[in-house]
């Protein structure tokens, strides 16, 4: 019940719309309520009437006349209005639930994002609250419809005859035992199989993203292997929940079959010792339908109610998961900085239980000073880095952007003074323009290939068939690596940080591309504070402090040439490297 309670915070804004639709359904499932009625009495009144020929007909044609503007004229606009008012206040529930969820998507951690795949975020996001919409529709509206239809049909039962009523509605009972009886294991069942489509809906984007991996390694057939293996998982809850759905179906249906005949019978008796009429009996019969009727759709609606509820199960738990990265309740905004960042005995894991990536780390680092990260993989550079934007919070110690604690200012303040250009950067299957923009959404075109040209992406820009206005594709993939790293240092120039944040920006890519991103970094890095993480050291040789970092702590602290002279460990990579001794001019900062 807390599941459902929670769902409807989200429908209380169309509260009265929902009140106005359930009035115009009473109008709408009321209207067929008549028929019976209609029926019996031209049976009784009319067909066995006192009455002659010319007045029966009369009578048949006004009662019919009546009818035809009832169901022709009336009916069909409040069926309309019915329909479209349910599905419009659904629609927008699921607006808002969704919309919620993205600004959730947007609030958890990167950590949460490496343990979780993306296909089971975009199911639950899409999926199962597609699945509430039923909540919305058969519980909020269509059930007390249903409900309404059989209790004002058992009233006028009940004044044609209280025992053959009785006799109608003596299955009741069953039909609660049933509910009780099935409902709670589908509802397992239910969750069970949406996760299971999740896990396939996970496996698939993941596949579907790493083609080219499994083009060039020939893994085609293993890969069928692996989606079978998941396919086959969802098929196996598919049919569980499938089975117990059709026992759960079947069960309820006979009881359903079993009430007519019941009545049939003990109506007939009446009929044939004339103490009921075969018009009572006719209109008795097809109230049965009234009653049953919208009773099946009452079962049905359990079914799906029930696969609505274990959706919103997942949907809720998806919004419980916590935000590793919270503001204090007195975080102020970050408004100036100048660029002093200080590193204060920083120590950092991933996991609790698992060991220290960073330990006691301590530096300073001067407004506009350019700072080189360097060391074998795995030591803790990027980390360390990811820990100034707050990605991640630190552990142990803490760090400070002018004298400030970053916990302690808002994290979007934060973020808003940084820029970061990384190895593999993410451009969105939008415009070139759009794609930039993403660093100032308010700025002018002239800003923005202004933003371009100084990033040494104007000209490509330009030679593309549709210019600015190209589309790049899924993660930039029509673009080649220096074509995205230099639309991504535009989209920086366009956002103007006064922090930047280098990781390997310059790996793996072509002499020529590299010189044209090393010449606009230069532009990009001056005045700023810069960390540069960076695999090859000729990049970094005139960065004014390079700091090497290994098995988490700070090893060695100095210039290229002091660091050089040092012959440590720095030396010891430079050399492994091959490089000259002769400083290599670096051109990105």
């Amino acid at each position: 019940m807390d599941t459902i309670k929670r769902y409807l915070k989200f429908v209380k804004p169309y509260k009265g719309k929902i009140i106005l639709t359930i009035c115009i359904g009473v109008i709408k499932f009321g209207i067929p309520l008549l028929l019976p009625l209609i029926i019996q009495y031209v049976i009784d009144d009319i067909i066995n009437g006192d009455m002659s020929q010319s007045e029966k007909m009369e009578q048949l044609w006004w009662i019919m006349g009546g009818a035809f503007v009832i169901f022709l004229v009336i009916r069909p606009p409040v069926e309309y209005i019915r329909q479209y008012m349910a599905q419009w206040i659904g629609s927008k529930i699921l607006y808002d639930v969704r919309d919620k969820l993205f600004d959730h998507i947007q609030r958890l951690s990167l950590r949460f994002y490496s343990k979780t795949k993306t296909g089971e975020v975009i199911s639950r996001v899409i999926h199962d609250v597609e699945q509430t919409k039923t909540f919305v529709i058969t519980g909020l509206m269509n059930i007390w419809l249903d409900m309404f239809t059989i209790v004002i049909a058992i009233i006028i039962m009940l004044t044609y005859d209280p025992w053959l009523t009785l006799v109608a509605i003596s299955l009741f009972p069953l039909y609660g035992f049933s509910v009780k009886f099935f409902y709670a294991k589908l509802r397992r069942l239910t969750r069970e199989r949406s996760q299971a489509l999740a896990e396939v809906q996970g496996h698939l984007h993941e596949r579907v993203q790493g083609m080219p991996v499994i083009r060039s390694f020939a893994l085609e057939d293993y890969e069928q292997k692996q989606f079978d293996v998941q396919n086959s998982n969802f098929l196996d809850k598919a049919l569980k929940h499938t089975n117990w759905n059709a026992y759960t179906y079947s069960v309820t249906n006979t009881i359903t079959d079993l009430a007519p005949i019941l009545v049939i019978l003990f109506a007939g008796y009446q009929v044939i010792t004339g103490s009921l009429t075969i018009g009572v009996m006719v209109a008795f019969i097809g109230y049965m339908d009234r009653v049953y009727g919208p009773l099946r759709r009452l079962v049905n609606s359990s079914t799906v109610l029930t696969q609505s509820i274990a959706s919103m199960d997942r949907v809720f738990e998806f919004i419980d998961e916590k935000y590793d990265i919270q503001d204090s309740k007195d975080a102020k905004e970050l408004k100036n900085v100048d660029g002093d960042v200080t590193f204060d005995g920083v120590s950092f894991r991933y996991d609790v239980e698992e060991p220290l990536v960073l330990k006691d780390v301590s530096l300073d680092i001067r407004q506009g000073e350019t700072i080189a990260f360097v060391g074998m993989s795995g030591g803790g550079k990027s980390t360390l880095i990811s820990l100034i934007p707050r990605f991640y919070d630190v552990t142990g110690g803490r760090i400070l952007v002018d004298g400030q604690d970053i916990r302690n200012v808002q994290a979007r303040s934060l973020r808003d003074k940084i820029g970061m250009v990384l190895q593999d950067n993410i451009l969105f299957s939008e415009s070139i323009e759009m794609n930039i923009k993403m660093g100032n959404p308010e700025a002018s075109d002239e800003d923005m290939i202004a933003a371009a040209k100084a990033a040494n992406a104007h000209e490509f820009i330009m030679n593309l068939t549709d210019g600015y206005k190209t589309m790049v594709g899924e993660r930039g993939v029509k673009l080649s690596g220096g074509q995205k790293q230099r639309v991504a240092i535009a989209r920086v120039f366009l956002k103007n940080p006064p922090l930047l944040i280098l990781d390997e920006a310059t790996s793996a890519l072509d002499l020529e591309s590299e010189h044209l991103i090393q010449e606009a970094l230069e532009k990009l890095a001056s005045d700023r504070t810069t960390f540069i993480v960076a695999h090859r050291l000729s990049t970094i040789t005139h960065a004014d402090r390079i700091v090497l970092i290994e098995d988490g702590e700070i090893k060695e602290v100095g210039s290229h040439d002091e660091l050089m002279q040092l012959r440590g460990g720095y030396y010891n990579l430079y050399q492994v490297q091959q490089l000259d001794d002769t400083p290599t001019e670096y051109m990105g900062t």
